[in-house]
């Protein structure tokens, strides 16, 4: 029996529109695909839709002439990969390299550069705290093994001068040193002839490329004194007892006669500061954007001049104050007296952190190095010592002079500079934190007025002297880092640079109060205070607020809040914070050797009458 077909079954489908668009043409970085099975249309496979099960299905027509899309090979279930052991890295070429991973860093190169102390162990805490100890710890690591692996792109060394056979380097004049080194080297070594408005005074930039002098009678000039480049030259009409350049080189800091001034570097009055009258030295704490001056009436004040506010102005009680430096390490001002002391000050205390007793006699001149290890002192006594400053205070190396030094300067690598009458004495030392030998000096010049100015230029080798007949600039070779900092001081920045430098220093202005004689203490716990704060505050409050108050067990349900299963719960928590007790004390207890009785062959009767 013949069955009537259905309608439109034999009609073809429709073309959807996507087959009806013309085939792309092929680029030369796609593949030629290849049909999978005899009768499959070329292209790519349609992407199935998610909602195959809502389309009507159409009935199968076996006298369809189209064939099937859906290939009819059996499916293989897919292998899985197997994961390859890590072997040597191979490059492209696939040769192996002999240098696989990291390279390795010497031990002594990363300890240079770690900050952390870990021969200190520290008390064991809540689990949160240590894990952030640990984790600071470690990245310190990482920095400090990235900064030894950065010292191999420093590309400056420290030179030094070396005599021939049995020569004394003391002995070398400037003029031989100016013949043996290069054009540039040459050209740094120059004498300013300015005799009608000496004795000067001068002081280098923290970039090491300006230089600022200014003369007793009222002449102050700043200048680029590597290129000779003038910024300004102006006459005070008044005497100028020290000058200094503030966070950089754009403001100038004089201390005149009467009242001290600020100027730009065209050399426009911007301030006239009268609460600092009667200045003789001046130093600029650069971290802490202070202002440090010591003045005839013993005042020794502070003046931060981001806000132009004084922060601290204390009474030195010693007089007279004409000795001042300051210690790069902590910030700490030092002071010499007429009495032979020097005091250390700090904004936050109005007594003096320490006093020393360096000499018989008043003291002429201070300084102290970069590492803030060592401190040099000069007195009416005709002596020259070096102090230590880690905590004894005791004097490592004396020497005495003939004349005495009135001027004293050190550099960045060690170097002393000592300013006795028209003679300048350099020693030098075996090292950056290693004192200098006072034995032997290292250079030696004579110049053509009395000495009234050191300081030694950052980032170069060189000796800015101010004295009665202008400015000198000596060669010192080995006295300064060959290498700057590029974020920090950048001797070549442009004024783009300088402004965002300002900035950021002035977000990162370290607070006066933290100065104090060791910087370290910063990151510790003071316990003693701790515990003076803890026992105020039961004597105010009558109780300890942070003791645990007893536990309280909680009340359960179906009958299991008895008094009986209370009571046990309660003893049960008290037993054992008793043995968490008994264990710690055990634990602290130092443990108790026992003493090893003779082995003897056989007990005596004796035996009985042993003590």
């Amino acid at each position: 029996m013949e069955t009537v077909p259905k309608l439109g079954s034999n009609v073809p489908p429709k073309k959807d529109k996507l087959q009806r668009k013309k085939k792309k043409p092929r680029r030369y970085w796609e593949e030629e695909t290849t049909p999978t099975a005899a009768g499959a249309s070329p292209g790519p496979p349609r992407k199935r839709k998610r909602n195959r099960e809502l389309r009507p299905q159409k009935p199968k027509n076996t006298h369809s002439t189209k064939k099937s899309r859906i290939s009819k090979k059996p499916q293989v279930p897919k292998k899985p990969r197997e994961r390859r052991s890590p072997g040597p890295q191979r490059s492209l070429s696939g040769a192996q390299d002999p240098f696989a991973g990291p390279a390795p860093v010497p031990v002594e190169v990363v300890q240079k550069f770690c900050r952390i102390d870990k021969s200190k162990k520290l008390p064991r805490s809540e689990t949160k705290i240590w894990s952030r100890l640990e984790a600071a710890e470690a990245q310190e690591e990482e920095i400090s093994v990235k900064a030894a692996r950065s010292e191999l792109l420093l590309a400056e060394e420290p030179g030094f001068l070396e005599g021939e056979d049995g020569e004394d380097t003391a002995k070398i004049c400037q003029a031989d040193i100016v013949e043996a080194v290069d054009i540039a080297s040459a050209a740094k070594h120059f004498d300013l002839n300015l005799r009608q408005f000496g004795p000067y005074r001068l002081n280098y930039s923290r970039t090491g490329r300006h230089l600022a002098l200014g003369g007793r009678r009222g002449h102050v000039a700043a200048l680029d004194w590597v290129t000779k480049k003038l910024m300004c030259e102006i006459n005070v009409m008044e005497a100028v007892r020290d000058i200094r350049f503030l966070h950089s080189e754009a403001l100038l800091a004089v201390a005149q006669n009467r009242w001290l001034h600020i100027y730009d570097n065209q050399g426009i009055e911007l301030h006239c500061i009268r609460r600092c009258d009667r200045i003789t030295r001046l130093e600029f704490l650069p971290f802490h954007f202070l202002l440090a001056t010591a003045s005839e009436t013993g005042f020794l004040t502070y003046l931060d001049v981001s806000v132009g506010k004084i922060v601290a102005a204390l009474n030195a009680r010693a007089g007279r104050l004409d000795v001042l430096t300051q210690n790069p390490y902590n910030a700490v001002i030092h002071l010499g007296h007429s009495n032979g002391t020097v005091s250390l000050w700090s904004p936050a205390m109005k007594e003096p952190l320490a006093k020393i007793l360096c000499h018989r006699g008043g003291v002429r001149a201070v300084a102290v190095d970069s590492t803030g290890t060592h401190m040099a002192t000069s007195g009416l006594d005709h002596q020259l010592k070096i102090f230590d400053l880690r905590g004894t205070f005791q004097p490592l190396s004396t020497r005495t002079l003939p004349q005495g030094a009135g001027h004293l300067a050190f550099s960045q690598r060690g170097l002393l500079a000592a300013g006795t009458g028209d003679v300048v004495n350099i020693w030098a030392g075996q090292g950056k934190a290693s004192p200098p030998s006072l034995e032997q000096p290292y250079l030696t010049h004579r110049l053509s007025g009395h000495v009234h100015g050191l300081q030694f230029c950052p980032f170069e080798d060189v000796l800015g002297v101010g004295h009665s007949g202008g400015i000198t600039s000596m060669l010192v070779p080995g006295a300064a880092e060959p290498n700057f900092d590029g974020l920090e001081s950048n001797p070549y920045r442009s004024r783009k640079q300088r402004q965002e430098w300002e900035v950021k220093a002035l977000l990162e202005k370290v607070p006066a109060e933290l100065i104090c004689l060791d910087p370290r203490a910063l990151a510790e716990v003071d316990v003693i205070s701790l515990e003076q704060e803890k026992k105020e505050r039961l004597e105010r409050l009558g109780y300890d607020p942070d003791t645990k108050p007893p536990f309280q067990p909680k009340p359960k349900q179906k009958g299991r809040s008895s008094t009986a299963s209370l009571v046990k719960r309660k003893r049960k928590v008290m037993d054992e914070e008793h043995r968490d007790k008994v264990r710690q004390s055990l634990e602290q207890q130092p443990q108790k050797q026992e003493k090893a009785k003779p082995m003897e062959a056989r007990p005596s009767a004796l035996d009985r009458f042993v003590r």
